[in-house]
């Protein structure tokens, strides 16, 4: 049987996981180290392969491939001499994605069991692994945590472009009728002057348009079957007036409260121009309306575009004085959209006289956003979504409660485990209770707890009064 091929001391030596050791050291992991040589663009290591070994790479270069959503994404690029999966080998886990060769590639692999045992028996081995253990934890947590911070974001803006979608596309619509009104004022006053209106007919139309204004104003909205009757009653009337297309003015003035007597004394008024009269009068209503309605839409936009600002507390520091009131009702407006054809009712029960927090604004309201969603999602089309804040010792505690059908006992100790979610993949905000327990505890110096039965799940958040959570890092 050929023996197979070692790599040479001065090779092993190139490679930092093997400082500090002695020739004899070094010597036994020449031992147990075969020699690999593959081509360019080679599957090294698989996902989850906990077998694959350790790699010294003597020579070439290695990409760390995973996949995200569907996607191949690049993460590390090994270069020789340098080693990989030690701490795979030592956890038994195995690679967390794929490894390709990118170029020829010569390495030496050692078998995971080999790897452990050896260095176990050698301090600077284990300690380099252990190092490199937290390091690969740091960048794993904080790639999940970006890729967690843009799932949230995706559904944030998802939502927000359907809640300014509803306005926008009312404003546009609004514009483009109010554009067809004004054409009709404009032209009035050629078709009076056409018809031969005298100047004291024309100030009684005038003041027989304030009127139909002024009726408008008092009148309350009518319901959609008083409404129809309203202006069936008038079409019989314009039609009798040769009013060219009588069901276009009819909403209008059944909307103002103009009624059949009203339009006969204007078309005493107006004599010949009576179709002119009735048209310039049902355009200043209809563009009294659409500017309102352009308004209404308008002013619908602004608070979403302050209530995203707020949200992320754009233009301010990362550490800011918030109202937590302010940033619950702020993320119940940013997750309108999925309150929005439901029935589910929203209680309150604020205590007013907590102060002022002092802590990273924008990371709390993603902790209000994950439990919030969480709740609706619970709840589906109806049910009740309570909030309440109360003073507790030195923290201000808020419960973020829902009547749905609690958290089964099964996975209730997992709830708070990292990556854990009940939900399917492009669901739910992207941050897992666990990134919430974490944003709390970590960054807000605060804590979080449950208590579930079904048809009663709270969360409950304690911050603290103090600003304690400025000081965490």
């Amino acid at each position: 049987m050929t023996e197979p091929e070692r790599p040479s001391l001065d090779e092993l030596r190139r490679i930092d996981l093997f400082d500090d050791l002695s020739d004899e050291e070094l010597g036994l992991w020449q031992q147990i180290a075969v020699i690999r040589s593959l081509p360019a663009d080679t599957v090294v290591a698989r996902p989850r392969d906990a077998a694959s070994g350790v790699f010294l790479l003597l020579e070439g270069v290695i990409q760390g491939i995973v996949f995200e959503s569907g996607r191949l994404e690049p993460v590390t690029r090994q270069v020789a001499p340098t080693w990989m999966g030690a701490v795979t080998a030592m956890t038994e886990t195995g690679f967390a994605g794929e490894m390709r060769s990118i170029t020829n590639v010569r390495m030496a692999v050692i078998a995971p069991e080999d790897f452990t045992a050896l260095a176990m028996t050698q301090r600077p081995v284990h300690r380099r692994v252990m190092r490199a253990m937290r390091t690969v934890s740091t960048r794993t947590a904080a790639r999940e945590q970006n890729r967690e911070r843009l799932a949230s974001l995706g559904t944030m803006a998802a939502g927000l472009a359907h809640e300014l979608g509803n306005p926008a596309a009312a404003a546009r619509r609004a514009a483009a009728d109010l554009a067809e009104a004004l054409d009709v004022l404009a032209s009035t006053i050629g078709r009076f002057v056409e018809s031969g209106i005298e100047r004291e007919q024309a100030a009684e139309l005038v003041a027989m348009q304030q009127d139909a204004i002024e009726r408008a104003a008092a009148q309350g909205s009518l319901s959609a079957l008083d409404a129809s009757d309203a202006e069936d009653a008038l079409l019989d009337t314009l039609a009798e007036l040769e009013v060219p297309e009588p069901w276009r003015v009819a909403e209008p003035l059944a909307a103002a409260g103009i009624d059949a007597p009203w339009l006969t004394l204007l078309a005493r008024t107006a004599g010949p121009a009576t179709s002119a009269a009735v048209a310039w009068i049902a355009a200043s209503l209809t563009a009294r309306g659409l500017a309102a309605e352009i308004a209404e839409s308008t002013d619908r936009m602004g608070k979403l575009v302050k209530a995203v600002k707020a949200y992320a507390f754009m233009d301010r520091g990362e550490i800011v004085e918030t109202d937590v009131h302010e940033g619950l009702e702020t993320t119940l407006l940013v997750l309108g959209h999925k309150l929005k054809h439901t029935s589910i009712e929203v209680r309150r029960d604020y205590d007013r006289s907590l102060p002022k927090l002092t802590l990273r604004g924008s990371e709390l309201n993603q902790v209000w956003t994950n439990l919030l969603a969480n709740a609706i999602d619970a709840l589906g089309d109806a049910g009740t979504l309570e909030i309440d804040t109360v003073r507790d010792g030195p923290c201000a505690r808020v419960d973020i409660i829902d009547d749905g059908p609690g958290i089964p006992d099964a996975i209730r100790d997992r709830v708070f485990d990292p990556f854990f979610t009940t939900k399917d993949v492009g669901e739910g905000t992207g941050l897992g209770l666990d990134t919430t327990r974490r944003i709390i505890t970590e960054r807000l110096g605060g804590s979080i707890a449950f208590d579930s039965v079904p048809g009663r799940t709270a969360f409950h958040v304690w911050l603290p009064l103090d600003g304690t959570a400025q000081r965490t890092t």
